[in-house]
């Protein structure tokens, strides 16, 4: 058995029916970051409840649009649920604060990047998240080898503009499952 990591990076985990962990159930999670040390994801489909990006950008002391004052903030996870996190296309950047995914995605934990979305010069898409999704060394593969999430490539269109309720048979879909095809037992041949 090969015992490298692959590098999930940049990867969508779409969570299997059977989830032990509700907080997960239905969950597309896109992965920021994969490595050995451990794994940092954001929840794509799941708003976060009643605040939406124009509450928190008034908290802020941020000017709001129109345009904004009802945009949806998301449950990124259940870690740290206080902070923020903007997952964004990769065309933007700030030189402090943004992890660069790959060419496609990148995400910006500072209050800059809220500034720039309410002045117009941010991101051509965004995200915006309160807490994150985090494993430990080992624990997300070893969710995985217990058939808890499938994989696949993130797509823009599934993250930024599919509907939540939505994305994960959107997800779903890309591979080719029909949601009703999945059973939540795994097996091994």
């Amino acid at each position: 058995m090969n015992n490298q990591t692959t590098d999930l990076t940049g990867k969508l985990l779409i969570a299997m029916p059977g989830m032990l962990d509700a907080r997960f159930d239905h969950s597309v999670v896109f992965l920021c970051a994969h490595s050995h040390e451990g794994t940092m994801g954001l929840v794509v489909n799941k708003p976060a409840g009643d605040i939406g990006l124009g509450d928190l950008l008034k908290q802020l002391d941020i000017p709001v649009g129109p345009d904004l004052a009802s945009q949806q903030i998301f449950y990124g996870g259940p870690v740290e649920v206080g902070r923020g996190f903007v997952l964004h296309s990769g065309e933007y950047g700030v030189a402090e604060g943004t992890l660069r995914v790959n060419d496609t995605f990148a995400m910006t934990a500072t209050k800059e990047v809220l500034e720039d979305i309410a002045a117009g010069t941010g991101p051509r898409a965004a995200l915006p998240a309160l807490g994150y999704s985090g494993w430990g060394p080992g624990q997300l593969e070893s969710e995985i080898r217990q058939n808890a999430w499938l994989t696949i490539e993130a797509d823009q269109s599934i993250v930024f503009e599919a509907n939540n309720a939505s994305k994960w048979e959107a997800a779903l879909a890309k591979l080719g499952i029909n949601p009703l095809a999945l059973s939540g037992a795994g097996g091994r041949a």
